[in-house]
């Protein structure tokens, strides 16, 4: 990330720029600290509250919190189930694409490396 320091930020969109505080591994650390704490905040917090439910599950202090965790983990891991049927090879569309054409000798840039 921050290899990149020598480039001219003034070129960069107004929000480009004021979003490079990201480009340092620190900053980035500290924000995502800052979204574990606010979790784990907003978790503690439903223990503090009366509730209005309709269902008996939602008296559970911390449903909705692991309730979402839960389900994105099995967003995620049905997402890799699906793998095994949507994947395809590498080379699925070679034979009919445009990048598989062998180009004219004539027409290709040759550079000897070896000289």
């Amino acid at each position: 990330m921050s290899e990149h320091r020598h480039e001219d930020t003034s070129k960069f969109p107004a929000l480009g720029q004021k979003l490079l505080w990201l480009d340092s591994k620190k900053n980035v650390d500290l924000v995502v600290r800052g979204l574990y704490l606010l979790c784990a905040a907003l978790f503690a917090a439903d223990f503090f509250y009366a509730k209005h439910v309709e269902l008996g599950i939602e008296k559970i202090p911390g449903f909705y919190a692991i309730y979402g965790f839960v389900m994105c983990a099995a967003l995620v891991i049905c997402a890799k189930g699906l793998r095994v049927f949507l994947m395809r090879p590498e080379d699925y569309y070679a034979p009919r694409d445009v990048d598989s054409e062998d180009y004219p000798a004539d027409q290709l840039e040759r550079i000897d490396h070896d000289a």
